[in-house]
């Protein structure tokens, strides 16, 4: 039997992270197998709830200053994407897996804090993270699989 093992993008990419946390779900049946159409879908922002999406626009406002970046599939490597923001205080990236031998969808994510202050500022986000990631997830499956609700 093999030894349970983890690897991801998001850790590959920040190899040294202040704060990870990893969602596991099913695989609908005749969900797309693509870790980056999964990725568009969870991060979309009609598929974010409407203060996150009023969020990331602010922030995209602020992009131009080189403040921050938006939620872009930054790459797809042996079935999972790579998703990613760097902000003024805080690097995250969201490594999104799919695997079909064993019909699971798997989310990774890793933080880097910019600064003495940052782990604070953080804090809210980390604590919505785990309830909002478990709706997008939610949400993805019944949009990728065709359910309708």
């Amino acid at each position: 039997m093999a030894q349970p093992m983890l690897w991801s993008l998001a850790l590959e990419d920040i190899a040294d992270p202040d704060y990870t946390q990893v969602w596991l779900d099913v695989l609908p049946a005749h969900a797309t197998a693509d870790p980056a159409a999964w990725a568009r879908n969870l991060f979309s922002t009609a598929a974010l709830p409407r203060w996150v999406a009023s969020a990331v626009a602010v922030a995209t406002l602020g992009r131009r200053a080189g403040h921050c970046t938006t939620f872009d599939v930054r790459r797809v490597q042996s079935g999972e994407a790579l998703v990613g923001i760097d902000a003024r205080r805080v690097d995250v990236r969201f490594g999104i897996g799919v695997d079909e031998e064993h019909a699971l969808i798997r989310v990774v994510s890793a933080m880097r804090f910019k600064g003495g202050g940052s782990r604070l500022w953080t804090l809210p986000a980390r604590l919505g993270l785990a309830v909002l990631m478990r709706g997008m997830i939610a949400r993805a499956r019944r949009h990728l699989s065709g359910v309708t609700r």
